[in-house]
């Protein structure tokens, strides 16, 4: 069994990561910047002297999640200079310690989101489709740039991770809420698509990424199968048997939300996991369908 740092390893995403993770008896530390268990460790990316970059030391791989959330308020010049500079300083900060290391370790993995691909309609986005022109994908292509700075030294998985999909945590609760209220249903035109994953096949497909070593480069981190915003809300609404007919204007989502109203609700992105089902990555929940009815069975 292998050691494994994981870096922002206390949200949705990394504690069901980390749980995953010892359920197959690796030895998992994480880096955070409040510790309160016994294996997590107290983690201030820009003292890079700390005694946090000992726990790197052994390591079979480290996981890099860490980022000021994209949707925690609306976009001012302020907010949007935190959420890039989390996410470069963070990750900059693993890059120079792996790199200083006598043995680095042999396996990078770094989060970056289907964001990178901007918005573009209904186009199908692979991974070698570029990068687009907004704030999330300057953000995400300055992300994975420094990422890569170890592609010398360690194999370099980035995820580009959709939307993903969990009852208690994430993006789906504040999703379902007005559904719970019967005041659901689309953003905007409802045509945006919106590119998803379950939460179980979000950590499957990290632990396939560090099992296959063949795998390296950019990762759609997405369900085979995204739907446009308006199949989505239908769906949701089947699964908690509530009405989804009340659309959300999209001048209304732009008054109260500002930019971040185009990023995250009215935008959206055709991205296909064409890296992992060419190489035989199998989803648990590849419909929205089946995904939605297990979370809230």
């Amino acid at each position: 069994m292998a050691r494994i740092i994981v870096a922002g390893g206390t949200g949705l995403l990394g504690s069901s990561l980390v749980g995953a993770l010892q359920n197959d008896r690796h030895t998992v530390a994480v880096l955070t910047r409040q510790p309160t268990r016994d294996n997590e460790v107290r983690w201030a990316p820009h003292d890079e002297d700390g005694s946090w970059t000992s726990a790197l030391k052994g390591a079979h791989a480290v996981i890099n999640l860490a980022g000021a959330s994209i949707a925690g308020g609306r976009w001012t010049m302020a907010r949007k200079a935190a959420i890039h500079d989390s996410r470069m300083q963070a990750t900059g900060a693993l890059v120079r310690a792996i790199t200083a290391m006598q043995q680095p370790s042999p396996i990078f993995i770094s989060s970056s989101a289907v964001g990178y691909y901007g918005s573009r309609g209904d186009e199908p986005a692979t991974e070698t489709t570029p990068a687009g022109s907004d704030f999330l994908a300057h953000v995400c292509r300055d992300w994975e740039a420094a990422a890569n700075q170890l592609a010398g030294t360690s194999r370099v998985v980035l995820l580009r991770s959709g939307v993903v999909l969990a009852r208690h945590g994430g993006a789906l609760p504040q999703m379902a809420l007005p559904f719970k209220l019967f005041a659901g249903g689309p953003a905007g035109t409802g045509r945006q698509f919106m590119s998803w994953i379950h939460v179980h096949d979000w950590v499957g497909m990290v632990k396939w990424a560090l099992a296959t070593q063949d795998v390296a480069g950019p990762l759609n981190v997405t369900a085979p199968g995204p739907v446009t915003n308006e199949e989505f809300s239908r769906t949701l609404g089947r699964a908690l048997s509530r009405p989804s007919w009340l659309r959300a204007p999209s001048f209304a989502l732009r008054l109260v939300l500002g930019e971040m109203a185009d990023a995250l609700l009215l935008g959206g992105q055709r991205v296909l996991p064409e890296v992992a089902e060419r190489r035989g990555f199998v989803f648990r929940y590849p419909t929205l369908e089946s995904a939605l009815r297990d979370i809230y069975a």
